[in-house]
This record gives structure tokens, C-alpha cells and sequence, in this order.
């Protein structure tokens, strides 16, 4: 069993749940791991993960970007995979395999290919990410070999190195091993993800792969992963951009023996843990987004469901509320002016604004508030407006990132 941790449930908006214990590392029962070098990054850096499950039994679920431009790998993996039955992942980074044609998709179905013969499994049990430069031909040749490489190299503990591998801009590794303690018992739940920029999913996030050695149906593992990405990965932005690529998948070993049954206090305690390590990752995506110093939340209440998310991503998505954030600028007209340019022909908009509770705005006009507190507030790691519309309708919040001068510098050089 791993040594326990505490380091990951960083964030002041993701509380650990009582029944989880982090792990220093370790993938669940009935998983292996490996990572490494294939050549695709010009940096000679780890850019090949493989991730096997070898439950025969297994289940999964998936969910993938909506955006009109696919990657080869989305392609293949929700046209020609049985996405209940996956039992293993090959992800790569530095080539998105996106806008590639034909050739892409041969390109991507030659790997689940090569995946297939070296782990004996069929093809369409074996899920494909990418991530990184779009419009490029994927080096098929070079990840065939990098396999080869990979499937003696598979660990049990091996979902460091698999982490590694799938970074692009990512300052930082990310992933969690749980221990969550159920009243049918044990079980596990390890997860690795990649995210920096790009970042507005639409059910679904970059690149993230969960697993866990609890028994379940193929309907319970639809459920919790739907749930949980609607209320992590899907309430972040960094730049407002939906990626070609997003891929989560969820893959459930059942080593463990213990039976997570449709509602039940077992699915809900499990639900619970899975929801608060997608929303802890999703803030950590947002903390490392290109450039990124801090993290701005905000919450919207009042109006209604289009309102309210309407009034959300405007000020989430704005370059002037981002660069005040990247500043530690209190300038509280910028949201008003999101709010106002989302919601159209609605003025006299009778609004209030707070910001890390310190309110500014108070039916539409500006009130007396302690300058000094707010100028220190916002220079804080993660600060927190709320914005609430006429009514008592509806909720929102949105995760976003700063905009600062490291954002451009990244992505004025992404190619070269």
C-alpha cells in the first residue's frame, strides 16, 4: 500500500471528503502503468503514456469535446471503441494528430493496432489520446516503437511516468491516488490529467484518465463520470478555447470485489470523492494555466439557468476582468461591464458585486468599501467575486485563470 499524503486538496473551494485518504502515489488493483520518450517532443522529453487494465471484466465511460474540428484520436476512439468495455489508453504529447485527414485517422488506428498485438487485446478496447500541436502528421513509426518500449515496462505504480508523458505546457505533473472508504469497503481511485491552455470544455476536459478498482455496472460508471465532469471540468476556463482533443475516461477494474450499487450510499460516498478530485484537478488546470499567477472564481445567483451562466463566462472570459486578476487590480467595473455586455437590453440592470466579500456594487451603483482590504484582497492566489442578477432563480460559478504577459509569451512561441 502507498504511504499516505496531503498535498492535494489544495484549493480553498474543494473540501477533502471524510472518507478519502490521499496516497502518495499508485494506481488501484488491476491496473499498470508506463510512461517514456518516443520522439515526438523535439525536447526529448516523456511524450508516450500507455495505461492497461487487466481486469477482463472491466467497465468504462467516456466523454469527449463537442468542438466541429475533431481529433483523429476523438474520432476513432468514439466511432470504432466500445466505450463501456475499454481496458487500456495510449495517450501522446507534443502532436494533437488533429486536422490531419486521412492520414490522422490511419495514423491513430495504426497505434490501437500495434496497442492491440503487444497487450493482446481488441482493437476497440483500447482508448487513444493526443495532445499537443495541431495540423501536424503523428509519427506513427516512432509511438509503434515507443509501445514496444512501454508494454514491458508496465507497474503498478507506474502512473507517475504515464502522467509525465501526456504534459504539453503544463508547468506541473497532475494526478491524485485515493483511498475511499465505503460501508462495503475499500476501494481505490487514481487519476492523471493534462491542461494548461486551450482550456473552455464542453463536457468534457483535455486529456484526463480515472480508474478505480471498484466493481461496478456500465451505467454507474456513466453516471458518476457525467455528474462529476458537468461540475469540474466543465465550470473552468483559461482562454475560452474548446481543444479538438478533450478525452476523459473512466475505466472500473472491480479488483477490489466492492460492489458500488445504483443508489446507494455506496454510489453517493464514491460520487462524492470522485467529484471533489475532478474539481481539485480542473482548479489545478486553471492555476497552471499558460502564464497563469492566480485564480479567480465567480459566482452569479439570480435570474435564470441562460442568465446566470450567460453572465458567468462573460466575466470568466474577459481580458480586461483577467488582467485586473493578473494585476491585483480591485477595478470592479469590469465586471459590471461583462455582465452588462452579456445580458443585452436588460438595463436598468440592478446588479450587486463582491469581491472576497467585500461588496461594491449594490443595485447597479457603486457604495463606500474599505479600499485597503480589497487592494490586499485581490492580490491573493485565489480570489472569489460574486455577481447577483435581479431574482432568486438560478446559480453558477465558472474557475478561471489570470491574463498576464506569460500567456502570450507561450503562446506566440507554441510552435517553435
Amino acid at each position: 500500500m502507498s504511504t499516505t499524503s496531503d498535498t492535494f486538496f489544495s484549493s480553498r473551494w474543494v473540501e477533502r471528503p471524510a472518507q478519502v485518504r490521499e496516497l502518495a502515489g499508485g494506481l488501484p488493483r488491476g491496473f499498470r502503468a508506463a510512461g517514456a520518450a518516443c520522439g515526438i517532443k523535439p525536447s526529448g522529453a516523456a511524450d508516450l503514456g500507455l495505461l492497461v487494465c487487466d481486469a477482463e471484466d472491466a467497465v468504462s465511460a467516456a466523454r469527449f469535446t463537442r468542438s466541429g474540428v475533431l481529433a483523429a484520436p476523438v474520432v476513432v476512439t468514439r466511432e470504432r471503441c466500445d466505450v463501456t468495455r475499454l481496458r487500456a489508453v495510449v495517450a501522446n504529447a507534443g502532436n494533437a494528430n488533429a486536422a490531419t485527414g486521412v492520414d490522422g485517422i490511419e495514423a491513430a488506428t495504426a497505434t490501437q493496432a500495434a496497442a492491440s498485438r503487444l497487450l493482446g487485446l481488441p482493437p476497440d478496447a483500447i482508448g487513444l489520446g493526443s495532445t499537443g500541436v495541431i495540423g501536424v502528421q503523428l509519427p506513427v513509426d516512432r509511438i509503434v516503437t515507443g509501445l514496444e518500449q512501454l508494454a514491458g515496462a508496465l507497474r503498478a505504480d507506474g502512473d507517475a511516468d504515464f502522467a509525465e508523458a501526456i504534459r504539453t505546457t503544463d508547468r506541473s505533473v497532475k494526478k491524485c491516488s485515493l483511498l475511499v472508504t465505503l460501508p462495503s469497503g475499500e476501494v481505490r481511485i487514481s487519476i492523471q490529467a493534462k491542461g494548461a491552455g486551450m482550456i473552455q470544455p464542453n463536457h468534457a476536459t483535455m486529456l484526463c484518465f480515472v480508474q478505480t478498482d471498484a466493481v461496478m455496472d456500465a451505467e454507474t460508471a456513466d453516471l458518476l463520470l457525467s455528474v462529476t465532469v458537468k461540475r469540474g471540468f466543465d465550470r473552468i476556463t483559461v482562454d475560452g478555447q474548446l481543444s479538438t482533443n478533450d478525452t476523459v475516461i473512466l475505466i472500473a477494474s472491480g479488483a477490489s470485489g466492492v460492489r458500488i450499487e445504483a443508489e446507494s450510499e455506496d454510489e453517493l460516498l464514491l460520487g462524492e470523492a470522485l467529484d471533489a478530485a475532478l474539481r481539485q484537478l480542473a482548479l489545478m488546470m486553471v492555476a497552471d494555466g499558460e502564464g497563469a499567477d492566480r485564480v479567480g472564481r465567480v459566482v452569479v445567483t439570480g435570474g435564470d439557468d441562460r442568465q446566470v451562466e450567460a453572465a458567468a463566462r462573460a466575466v470568466a472570459n474577459s481580458s480586461l476582468v483577467k488582467t485586473a486578476l493578473n494585476g491585483g487590480d480591485p477595478n470592479w467595473g469590469r465586471i459590471a461591464q461583462a455582465v452588462g455586455g452579456a445580458l443585452l437590453d436588460s438595463a436598468p440592470l440592478p446588479l450587486d458585486i463582491a469581491i472576497e466579500g467585500i461588496q461594491v456594487c449594490a443595485a447597479g451603483a457603486a457604495l463606500r468599501y474599505d479600499e485597503r482590504a480589497l487592494n490586499e484582497a485581490v492580490k491573493r492566489a485565489e480570489v472569489e467575486y460574486l455577481v447577483a442578477l435581479p431574482g432568486e432563480g438560478s446559480e453558477t460559478e465558472v474557475f478561471f485563470s489570470d491574463l498576464g504577459h506569460g500567456y502570450v509569451t507561450v503562446n506566440a512561441e507554441y510552435t517553435t
